[in-house]
């Protein structure tokens, strides 16, 4: 597996996240080979990530995706073969970046968070990834509230789903240990003992993976129960 990400680098050590090019791209700077750009995890050695920045000069419009496809092209073609996946991590907003995104793309995985503006937003999306001819789209529906659901408050799953007319991918519970794993750099679904997030993100890898069809589950926190001397406030 393989992980393009479209942004530059927040790493304190950027010169470790160098730009990757072909040389069949004549107006590229010259930078590192393709395989020296690629940063292999230190626990997965089957996953790589390649963070590709921004131009340092203005190019045509359509130039970045057609760039980005010979980048994709070239990962294909290592002699160490092709990986099973190729994920490419979209910039946020609808513009050049976005269609840069999804120029290689032949399935698309939409983010969206179940409230009006991001699903007047992810419908958008949806328009355009169709107009470039991508029919596979799945759905992850993220920071999940159920107690807010219940409280009508906030939309359901099946809300977001039957609005938006996508399959379900997975749902992203609400987790405050999202957060602390960003700010840490460490990935939450290996967080022991599991976080309710993690699970939710393994279960939504199972499914992209194993192209299962099995209804995906809310995984929510069990209620504590409450004992005698609750009743006094204790």
């Amino acid at each position: 597996m393989l992980a393009l990400q479209l942004l530059p680098s927040l790493n304190p050590k950027p010169s470790s996240f160098t730009t990757a090019t072909t040389p069949n791209c004549p107006t590229a700077p010259k930078t590192l080979p393709l395989d020296q750009a690629l940063v292999r995890d230190k626990r997965w050695s089957n996953f790589e990530l390649l963070c590709i920045s921004k131009p340092r000069s203005k190019l045509p419009m359509g130039f970045g995706g057609k760039a980005l496809v010979w980048v994709v092209d070239a990962l294909k073609a290592r002699q160490e073969g092709c990986p099973d996946f190729i994920l490419i991590d979209c910039p946020a907003g609808i513009d050049a970046g976005f269609i840069t995104a999804i120029t290689p793309a032949n399935e698309a995985v939409l983010v969206t968070t179940p409230d009006i503006t991001s699903l007047r937003d992810a419908d958008r999306v949806i328009g355009l990834l169709e107009c470039d001819g991508i029919r596979d789209i799945k759905m992850m529906v993220n920071r999940v509230r159920t107690d807010m659901i219940k409280g009508e408050d906030m939309m359901s799953v099946l809300d977001v789903q039957e609005m938006l007319g996508l399959s379900l991918l997975g749902m992203i519970p609400e987790d405050t240990e999202v957060i602390r794993s960003t700010n840490r750099g460490y990935p939450l679904v290996l967080n022991r003992p599991p976080t309710l997030a993690g699970l939710a993100f393994e279960q939504a890898a199972w499914r992209l993976v194993e192209q299962d069809t099995m209804k995906a589950v809310m995984v929510e926190e069990e209620p504590k129960k409450r004992g005698f001397f609750s009743f006094f406030g204790g």
